[in-house]
C-alpha cells in the first residue's frame, strides 16, 4: 500500500469512527429514536464528503477494512443465537413459514414498487435484496446485474426505516412477545434490526440472528428464481 492509500485509509476510518461516535453520543444523551446512530452517523459522514469533494468510491475504498469487519461481525451474532437455541430448536414449522413468508415478500414487494415506478432491470435486482444483510444482499445484486453501490444504500435504509418505526408498529399491531419482534426485526432489517433487538433483550436478540442468517439464505435462493420468472 502507497503512502497516499494509507492516508486515505486512515483518513476514511476515522472520520466512519469518529461520526458513529458522536451519533451514538448524541442518541443516548436524546433517547430520540430518529437520532438512530447509523442514520445520523452516515448522514454526518455524507456531509464531510461533499464538503470535502470527496468521491464515494475515494471514501469506500478507504474504509475497506471496516466494511470487511462486517463480515466477522454477522458472524459474530451466532453467539446469542446459540443461548436460545433450546428455545428455538422447538419452534421449527412456525419459523419456516413466518421466513418464507416475509422473505419473498420483501423481495416481490421491492421489484414490484420499483417496477411501478419505472425503474428498470438494474433497479429492480439493486433493490430486490435490500432485505439481506449487505455481505450477502451486494453480490446477489451484482450477479443479477444490479449495482452493488445502490443495494448498499437500500439495505441501509432498509434498517434504519424498521428500527425507528419498530417499536411503533409492534405497539400498533399489539405484538408482545420478544421472540416474534426479534424475528421480525431480524428479518426484515437485517443487522439494524438485530441491533435494535438487543435493547429489547436476550430472546430477541437470538431470535433476530435467527432470522437475519436464515433470511441471507433465503434471499440468496430467491431473488435468483424470482427474477427467472420475470
Amino acid at each position: 500500500m502507497t503512502e497516499s492509500a494509507t492516508l486515505i485509509s486512515v483518513a476514511a476510518t476515522s472520520l466512519t469512527v469518529v461520526a458513529y461516535i458522536l451519533a451514538l453520543w448524541a442518541y443516548r444523551r436524546s433517547g430520540w429514536g430518529l437520532l438512530l446512530p447509523v442514520l445520523t452517523g452516515a448522514a454526518t459522514v455524507v456531509v464531510v464528503l461533499v464538503l470535502t469533494n470527496t468521491p464515494y468510491g475515494t471514501y469506500r475504498e478507504g474504509a475497506s477494512l471496516l466494511s470487511w469487519l462486517a463480515g466477522p461481525a454477522t458472524v459474530a451474532l451466532a453467539f446469542p443465537l446459540y443461548r436460545q437455541w433450546s428455545r428455538l430448536r422447538g419452534i421449527w414449522w412456525p419459523v419456516a413459514g413466518a421466513l418464507l413468508a416475509g422473505s419473498a415478500t420483501a423481495v416481490v414487494s421491492a421489484i414490484v414498487i420499483a417496477w411501478l415506478l419505472g425503474g428498470d432491470w438494474a433497479l429492480m435486482m439493486s433493490l430486490a435484496p435490500k432485505s439481506a444483510t449487505m455481505p450477502v444482499a451486494m453480490p446477489v445484486a451484482e450477479r443479477m446485474g444490479g449495482a452493488a453501490p445502490l443495494t448498499a444504500v437500500a439495505v441501509a435504509l432498509t434498517g434504519i426505516a424498521a428500527a425507528v418505526l419498530a417499536s411503533g408498529l409492534f405497539s400498533l399491531l399489539g405484538v408482545r412477545s420478544e421472540m416474534v419482534r426479534g424475528f421480525a426485526l431480524g428479518a426484515a432489517a437485517h443487522a439494524i434490526g438485530t441491533a435494535r433487538a438487543f435493547q429489547i433483550g436476550e430472546t430477541a436478540m437470538g431470535s433476530a440472528a435467527l432470522a437475519m442468517g436464515l433470511n441471507a439464505i433465503a434471499t440468496s435462493v430467491l431473488v435468483p428464481l424470482i427474477a427467472g420468472l420475470l
